[in-house]
């Protein structure tokens, strides 16, 4: 007789065995002693006699075991093994996470984002919502665009080609690991709206320059971030540098600090100032048994450095807006008065910057070029600076 619903609800398991409760066309009920109660289909295929699981009682009811069973049969009378076609659905559904943009991008995220920021993981934020489940081979680049125009709709046209850029990042780690054919936010080009390009803000008026190392010496954050704001205007590397840099690459017998920069592509050398040395003698003793010089005061462990928004954050707490100064906006007070007013020479001055410079031994000699002269220009940059927060004559 075949199965009921009834009969099913009110059956008991056996302490000692399992047994199995008979319906049709091969398929039955399996009842375990713990109670458990499974929907199984016995069939023969190539010869073999094979059982297939079609679902568990009661989240799979009667009626719906008896379709999978048809199901089955019909792939049976179509030469298709009912196990062999379920293990391969699952694959594919399994393959197609693996390959998806989210799982991807996560991967992409942790290889290459070394620093921990968040801004790459922001930025991805805006298409994930859309994208993230889509398996990275069947994504358009209309798709993209999509998720894209809601950016710009908003009014944030510089994200919207930030988050294309980390967007084609993504596509390419996906071709170099064998799960996409080739990126194809190069096809989105020209598709977005111009983005003006807007320069840092920064300070170059020696007198308010004085004023704002007079406001940073008198900030009252935490002594790492007090450290990092008084060395920012001393060394001008980017603020994605500076926050991130490590005790490892710095030498204060040799007054250097030396790192590769993720931007160019190139190792670079900081000469550090007796200025600089004497702040970092300083912080040693506090973090210079963890990993980073300015540590987060969200992990104790110290495994990762501050924000890219805490310096920032530090001068808005100064008084100094967006539109008036910023982290970045130190190099750009650098290069200027570097040329101007203590008339360095460019290429110097460019070679600190850790910019690409033309070199006729070729850029990998960029690394310690007029290295000697540098730590000359970066001393008398570290004088003048103090000059100007001691109200010194202004020229």
């Amino acid at each position: 007789m075949s199965l009921s619903d009834t009969a099913i609800k009110n059956t008991k398991p056996k302490p000692d065995k399992a047994f199995k409760l008979q319906d049709e066309k091969g398929m039955y009920l399996l009842v375990n002693p713990n109670g458990s109660k499974y929907f199984r289909l016995d069939y023969r295929f190539d010869g073999k006699r094979k059982t297939l699981a079609l679902g568990v009682y009661p989240a799979m009811s009667l009626k719906e075991a008896r379709a999978k069973r048809d199901t089955a049969k019909r792939q049976l009378d179509d030469g298709i093994d009912p196990c062999v076609h379920k293990q391969a659905i699952k694959q594919s559904r399994a393959d197609s996470i693996a390959n998806s943009f989210e799982v991807i991008a996560q991967e992409w995220l942790a290889k290459k984002c070394q620093d921990k920021s968040p801004r790459p993981k922001r930025l991805l934020g805006y298409v994930i919502p859309w994208l993230g489940n889509k398996p990275i081979s069947d994504i358009q680049p209309k798709d993209i665009l999509v998720c894209l125009r809601r950016i710009e709709e908003r009014g944030v046209i510089y994200s919207a080609h930030k988050s294309l850029q980390m967007i084609g990042q993504v596509f390419r780690y996906a071709v170099a690991t064998g799960r996409a054919e080739r990126d194809i936010t190069a096809d989105l080009k020209g598709a977005l709206s111009a983005a003006d390009k807007a320069h840092f803000p920064a300070i170059t008026e020696p007198q308010q320059l004085g004023e704002l190392l007079r406001a940073i010496d008198g900030y009252t954050g935490s002594f790492p971030v007090i450290c990092a704001l008084k060395l920012a205007p001393m060394l001008f590397v980017r603020p994605g540098e500076l926050r991130a840099a490590e005790w490892q690459h710095i030498d204060l017998d040799t007054q250097e600090w030396r790192y590769f920069v993720g931007k160019t592509k190139v190792n670079h050398i900081v000469p550090l100032s007796s200025q600089a040395v004497a702040i970092l003698r300083e912080l040693q003793p506090l973090t210079g048994h963890l990993r980073y010089l300015f540590p987060s005061e969200r992990t104790p462990k110290g495994d990762r450095c501050i924000s890219e928004n805490t310096l920032n954050a530090a001068l808005r707490r100064l008084g100094y807006t967006k539109e008036v100064m910023t982290t970045h906006g130190f190099r750009a007070i650098a290069r200027t008065l570097l040329d101007e007013v203590l008339g360095f020479r460019p290429d110097f001055i460019e070679h600190q910057l850790a910019h690409a410079v033309r070199d006729p031994n070729g850029r990998a000699y960029n690394r310690t070029a007029h290295l000697s002269e540098r730590h000359k220009m970066m001393q008398a940059w570290a004088d003048y600076l103090d000059g100007l927060k001691n109200g010194a004559h202004i020229r």
